[in-house]
């Protein structure tokens, strides 16, 4: 099964973020082999490609990225996540969900698809990064950006992101909530915990503000997307000792917001309720993405075509779950959707994908190929 071998060769290669380890230039050999023209766009210690088949017309683009989140503790796993092994009908190793097996299988599609239609019209292109599970910067958002700069677009994207939650193909991302961080430093004085009166304790201080913003309704969502949320990631103050006031809390919060919410009111919002409790503060914002959103047409038309032909019965449409580099490759204008296995060991210790599955993604991704460009979509 060809799926499985080249999904053994890329969980073979140990390609922790921003690490790609030799998996792009793998990939670049097979599709280099197919005819596409390679483009190898590095930046900032950050391996990425371009590659495309065709001369003109419409761009269909498979996305996706190499790298892979860290191992955890290697004695918690029941094999070597870097040694793909099968048991009990599934392939183990870090990366084989999230999403190894995902380029294995556009691989296999695109090798299929092009032995029966080498003559296609329009173009057909792999972008693919390294720099998707850490801070995403020099991956596919820079590409995107030199691409733009080009004048170039991409008119249709299938992201291989895992989207499957129960089964596979029963779920299809069709757009992600936005992203959006804070650092939030409440300034006090620090002092000894038996005067109060001579310290200003900014646990106390910060205290109704949390309860605001962890409480405050920021929007309703909409028909698509589920209404924003704050949550807190993390909070620290103190020196250790338990005689002292601290003199600074320091709070990480993150934003995944809807189009019903724009970056601006967020941060606007924030601010009125900590000056309006009358707090010292350093507040330091860092954007990851807009949300973006893929109504019905003819690439979502394609890929329930083709999950329908597959697995007997078209997906669930969402916008839930985190974010993805496909809030970069929207700004180019085109629709953008991520199918990909099951979801649920991805970042986990024995991360795995069913075999089952592995043997239909590219199935799924083939009959998605012939339902776009059989419309004349591309």
């Amino acid at each position: 099964m060809r799926v499985l071998d080249y999904s053994k060769e890329l969980i073979a290669r140990q390609s922790v973020t921003p690490a790609d380890a030799g998996c792009q230039e793998w990939m670049i050999e097979k599709l280099a082999a197919l005819g596409f023209t390679i483009e190898r766009m590095p930046a900032g210690g950050v391996e990425n490609f371009w590659a495309v088949h065709g001369s003109e017309g419409p761009v269909f683009c498979f996305a996706g990225h190499t790298d892979v989140v860290p191992t955890g503790p290697l004695d918690a796993w029941h094999s070597d996540p870097f040694v793909p092994i099968i048991r009990d009908g599934n392939l183990y190793g870090r990366g084989a969900a999230d999403m190894k097996g995902s380029l294995a299988a556009m691989l296999v599609a695109t090798e299929d698809f092009l032995r029966e239609s080498p003559d296609h019209s329009g173009r057909i292109a792999f972008l693919i990064t390294s720099d998707e599970e850490g801070v995403a910067t020099h991956g596919t958002r820079h590409v995107v950006e030199q691409l733009h700069c080009r004048g170039e677009r991409i008119d249709y994207c299938l992201v291989g992101e895992p989207s499957s939650e129960e089964s596979l193909a029963d779920v299809v991302k069709n757009g992600r909530r936005g992203s959006l961080n804070g650092t939030l430093r409440i300034l006090g004085v620090q002092g000894h915990v038996a005067y109060p009166e001579k310290a200003d304790n900014p646990i106390h201080r910060v205290l109704p503000a949390l309860q605001e913003l962890v409480g405050r309704e920021w929007d309703a969502g909409s028909p698509d997307f589920p209404p924003t949320r704050l949550q807190i990631s993390n909070i620290h103050a103190g020196t250790g000792a338990t005689n002292v006031i601290p003199g600074v809390l320091e709070l990480q919060f993150n934003f995944r917001f809807s189009p019903a919410s724009s970056v601006e009111d967020l941060q606007a919002a924030v601010q009125e309720i900590l000056d309006r409790k009358q707090l010292r503060y350093e507040l330091d914002w860092q954007f990851s993405g807009p949300p973006f959103y893929t109504a019905p047409g003819k690439l979502l038309d394609a890929v329930q075509t083709g999950i329908t032909e597959i697995m007997g019965r078209p997906a669930k449409l969402s916008t839930g779950g985190g974010t993805s580099d496909g809030r970069f490759i929207a700004l180019l204008g085109g629709e953008v959707v991520e199918l990909g296995p099951c979801n649920a060991s991805i970042h986990k210790i024995d991360e795995h994908v069913a075999l089952a599955d592995l043997e239909r993604l590219p199935q799924v991704y083939l009959a998605s190929l012939r339902a776009l460009f059989a419309s004349g979509g591309v």
